[in-house]
């Protein structure tokens, strides 16, 4: 009887989210949370790579990949318990107000982290591609070659009107060609790989020493150290793979409203969206990682737009993907602003229904903090590395294994059953 009254509460909660009709696509919620998946992450990849060796990162990036659908799987079947459809309810249904404070603070932090490695991406890469389109070779100081002043332009012109939306669903359209923009990054990867000579040769360098640096033998006909995969490597820099690879995998704080505004919702289509966004973004994640890792070897930058500069800064195909990158991260950027004021909303007005000056005021107020972050941020390794050993994995892993346990009732499963025994471990 106990199993029944809880069935009974459960089912008179009042949520608005179930009384919520979800009008967007398969395909666009596919895109959306794909989108919210695939951003600044794919960059570092290659980085990661050179510094665990190919075998060890294919190992983490599979572990990574698979525990994050694993945990979706979690967050939906504790969803469905309670009738509730928001990342930070779930943690006030587990432990009350510290729960909800909790996962509130977590996605916060995750996607203003994520934000400003976006638009940190546009205050690097956006100046690059306009100085190559006015072949301006030495700038004097220009504004409009200034990442400061063209981040603030991106974010009024482009970024706050998106994020002024009311639903996640309407930017469908704007993620499928966010990630047509990566695909095109991704195949832009692969073909420089074949074109590109091991070792190479720095621009600056390119007139007088290009012809010796041809070939990946050395004279002797020995292949090159420098030119040669490395299946396992260890260093200093290792310990970044891990926050790396759970920054690219993040989508959880995205994955309760997209399944909110789903037609015709359900538990086992929703978790077929997200199987189908996590290997896609897989596959891409892990060709990107490669072929980049085996254009530059050793000398594979953090960012690895950056790395190409080195060899010819007025490539066109090089120019062609900064501009698609761009494109794709700046797209991105409303789509994990959502969560982020659905966040503070639960947080600091849980009572309150939609507010359209409200709504405008907390985006407006968190891309101008975004902003000031973003300007002054050393480097985007920093914040790879920050977020993605601290709010990351208590989003991807923590989180939503001790919802799991605390939510599911044990009549409906005991401590010791295997679900509840495979969360712990």
């Amino acid at each position: 009887w106990m199993a029944s009254l809880y069935t009974a509460c459960r089912e008179t909660v009042p949520n608005s989210d179930q009384n919520f009709e979800g009008k967007t696509s398969f395909g666009m919620s596919v895109f959306n949370l794909g989108n919210a998946i695939m951003g600044s992450g794919i960059l570092g990849l290659a980085y990661a790579m050179a510094n665990t060796g190919v075998v060890l990162f294919l190992t983490l990036l599979t572990v990574v990949a698979v525990l994050s659908s694993y945990s979706i799987h979690l967050l939906l079947k504790s969803s469905g318990i309670v009738g509730i459809r928001a990342y930070e309810q779930l943690g006030y249904r587990a432990f009350g107000t510290p729960g909800k404070m909790a996962a509130g603070i977590a996605i916060t932090l995750q996607n203003i982290g994520a934000m400003s490695s976006y638009l940190y991406i546009v205050k690097y890469e956006f100046p690059l591609v306009i100085q190559a389109f006015l072949k301006v070779d030495k700038p004097a100081g220009e504004w409009y070659l200034n990442g400061n002043y063209l981040v603030i332009i991106v974010s009024i012109a482009v970024i706050l009107p998106l994020a002024l939306m009311k639903q996640l669903g309407y930017l469908g359209y704007t993620s499928g060609f966010s990630l047509s923009c990566m695909v095109f990054f991704l195949i832009s990867v692969i073909y420089k790989k074949f074109n590109t000579p091991c070792p190479f040769v720095d621009f600056a360098f390119n007139g007088t020493a290009s012809v010796l640096n041809v070939s990946a033998a050395d004279p002797g006909g020995e292949d090159n150290p420098a030119c040669i995969p490395k299946m396992a490597n260890l260093n200093s820099q290792t310990a970044y793979t891990i926050p790396i690879l759970a920054f690219a995998f993040v989508c959880h704080p995205e994955v309760l409203p997209i399944y909110t505004e789903l037609r015709n919702p359900t538990k086992k289509k929703m978790q077929h969206v997200a199987n189908i966004s996590i290997a896609v973004m897989y596959s891409m994640y892990f060709l990107a990682a490669l072929f980049g890792y085996l254009t530059f070897y050793g000398e594979v930058e953090p960012e690895l737009l950056h790395t190409y500069s080195r060899i010819d800064p007025y490539d066109t195909l090089i120019l062609c993907v900064r501009v698609a990158v761009l494109t794709a991260v700046t797209l991105t950027v409303p789509i994990v602003l959502f969560p982020v004021r659905r966040a503070i909303q639960q947080m600091m007005f849980p009572n309150k229904t939609f507010n359209w000056p409200r709504h405008i005021a907390i985006a407006i107020i968190l891309l101008t903090f975004i902003n000031l972050l973003v300007i002054f941020a050393p480097n985007i390794l920093g914040i790879f590395g920050i977020i993605g050993a601290t709010s990351a994995p208590c989003l991807i892993f923590i989180f939503p294994a001790v919802f799991y346990i605390r939510i599911v009732p044990k009549e409906e499963e005991p401590l010791r059953s295997v679900p509840k025994i495979l969360v712990r471990i």
